[in-house]
């Protein structure tokens, strides 16, 4: 079966000319000759990124959602590639209805029609991890059932393992190979997916952002249905809504989309900057639309989250970029610890001017909020900035909203929609708000730690005379030994010219 499998990879890979990637070294032209010559009716004339796409669909599922996440990884890869990898979808077919019913059966121990008043046994979307049936609990509330698709783990591992092969190869043959880091990515592939094998913890990050937005009137997240959640079964509140993409029957419904298009922009920067968690995955196929114009939320099998050293790197840049503040840029760069402390801000900053001017020449309203966050990372890592996998998910996600929100409305001026709230959020962060929140988080720490004190002020004495002690007794200790080493030399040297005195 493995052998079946590699063997089909190495036919679909040849296809589409994939060798391009593997046999790029001098080293083996020879091989990357043979190959052309044995494939020599192939048609080469699409863009590399094209044919890359084309040959992660021809292989499978697993490889598709890895070309997907490898889109996110504008950091490594070629910019031609990561657009058209943004391209793939998950398009899977359904898996039969009787393996679906085992799954419940297994996660139960009891049948499905025992369980739920209701199943659907035609699902209503279907993926390469899991599919949705909808179903009715015996209170009689609709529900949304997602299912672990049946042995997917085994085929997940093999074609893992098989993924690290290649990137073993492009990391040794391919001429740019190391410094894609080829492997790490595949790791990170492997650790993603993981994550999304375990239902529970979709389950509960599903439960988290619906907490953070419980009453908003922007945003929408079904409610988890705790009893019913096993490691292969998620049950959550059915959601009614039009798909996002679907902005004909939006309009004939009455949305408003220049309104709709400034909530989802809200939406982005009150996860990231209000909560420091977001969701990672918000292409269309995750996004519905209700009546009155809430959004409604589904898939959280990938999430992102921030530190406050991250959400404050990220509010002074983009606040520093749109006044065309390239120092402070810099500063902010050098300050956060994300280039090295020895890096020349003069220079940064010249660097970081090369990149911005020309994208500032043109409207608001044109500039590409999520492509300017792209070119900065890309600049600071040619002064050793490694860039965090957080930040590559919020970039890849920007890129998301951003191509929503201009498609719903063409004149959207993301940095309009999006200066006010980050201002706010600086003032609340570094102004008299932002103390007062400050002192009210650390007040009961200090109340505890304040009677503590002579406590802790006497053990640090007390330990700081003891180490004095001790170091003054290790200290007289050596000095001993050295003068017992001399005593016995000098002893020695007394006995030896005696004896020979004697001799």
């Amino acid at each position: 079966m493995y052998l079946f499998r590699l063997l089909r990879i190495w036919l679909v890979s040849a296809r589409y000319g994939m060798d391009e990637f593997f046999l790029g070294h001098e080293r083996v032209k020879l091989l990357r000759w043979a190959v052309q010559a044995l494939f020599f009716w192939r048609n080469l004339s699409q863009p590399r990124g094209v044919r890359l796409r084309l040959a992660l669909e021809a292989l499978g599922p697993i490889f598709v959602k890895f070309g997907q996440m490898l889109s996110t990884r504008r950091d490594l890869i070629p910019t031609d590639i990561a657009d058209e990898l943004a391209r793939l979808q998950d398009r899977v077919p359904p898996f039969p209805s009787t393996q679906a019913l085992a799954v419940v059966r297994n996660a139960y121990g009891r049948e499905a029609a025992d369980v739920f008043a209701e199943f659907d046994e035609v699902p209503v979307a279907s993926a390469s991890v899991a599919q949705v049936h909808r179903a009715t609990l015996k209170s009689g509330e609709a529900v949304a059932v997602k299912v672990l698709r049946p042995g997917i783990r085994p085929v997940i591992d093999q074609d893992v393992k098989l993924l690290d092969v290649f990137a073993h190869l492009i990391e040794r043959l391919w001429w740019d190979g190391k410094r894609l880091r080829p492997r790490e990515v595949v790791a990170e592939f492997a650790k993603h997916l993981e994550d999304e094998l375990d239902l529970i913890r979709e389950a509960a990050n599903c439960s988290q952002l619906r907490r953070n937005f419980l009453h908003s009137p922007l945003l929408a997240v079904p409610e988890v249905h705790w009893d019913f959640c096993t490691s292969e079964v998620m049950v959550m509140t059915w959601m009614d809504g039009v798909p996002i993409s679907q902005v004909d029957e939006l309009r004939r419904r009455g949305v408003d989309l220049r309104k709709l298009a400034r909530a989802g922009v809200e939406i982005f920067f009150t996860q990231v900057f209000r909560d420091g968690y977001f969701h990672a995955d918000m292409h269309p196929g995750n996004i519905l639309v209700r009546g009155d114009g809430q959004y409604v939320a589904l898939d959280f099998g990938i999430m992102g989250s921030l530190e406050d050293g991250d959400k404050n790197y990220l509010a002074r840049n983009f606040l520093a970029f749109f006044r065309r503040d390239y120092k402070a840029v810099a500063v902010a760069h050098v300050e956060s610890g994300w280039v090295p402390a020895a890096t020349r801000v003069d220079e940064f900053e010249a660097a970081i001017r090369a990149v911005c001017e020309p994208v500032f020449d043109r409207p608001l309203k044109e500039i590409a909020f999520g492509k300017v966050l792209l070119r900065l990372f890309q600049t600071s890592r040619r002064f050793g900035m490694v860039i965090q996998p957080q930040l590559v998910m919020l970039q890849k996600t920007l890129l998301n909203i951003e191509g929503l929100g201009r498609e719903l409305d063409p004149e959207l001026d993301l940095w309009a929609t999006a200066k006010p709230f980050l201002e706010r959020w600086m003032s609340e962060q570094l102004g008299w708000r932002g103390w007062a929140r400050t002192l009210r988080e650390e007040a009961p720490h200090w109340g505890m730690l304040l009677p503590q004190l002579p406590r802790l002020l006497h053990k640090v004495l007390r330990d700081e005379r003891l180490n004095k002690v001790e170091a003054g007794l290790t200290e007289m200790l050596a000095l001993q030994r050295g003068r017992n080493r001399w005593l016995m030399a000098i002893t020695l040297l007394l006995t030896l010219m005696l004896v020979g005195a004697l001799i």
